[in-house]
């Protein structure tokens, strides 16, 4: 399972989703979309829109978009099994 976290430090969301990671002990990778501009395309490039749409959490091929507690664990579940 692979897990990236898109966000920037200073956003209480991505720090949010941080905890939520690290306290279920799941490796993930962090991408500051605000620091790194090669984070950014990546985060871009996943809309169609092209927008700066973060935090997105991507679990092997599915993204989510500011998701909810049930919803992550559902699809950390799922891509465990």
């Amino acid at each position: 399972m692979k897990i990236q976290l898109f966000g920037t430090k200073k956003c209480h969301k991505t720090a949010y989703y941080k905890t939520f990671l690290e306290t279920r002990n799941l490796h993930y990778v962090f991408l500051d979309v605000e620091n790194n501009e090669e984070n950014e395309t990546k985060l871009r490039n996943l809309y169609e829109n092209k927008k700066l749409n973060f935090p997105t959490i991507t679990i092997d091929s599915k993204k989510l978009r500011n998701p909810s507690d049930s919803a992550l664990q559902k699809w950390i579940d799922k891509t465990k099994r």
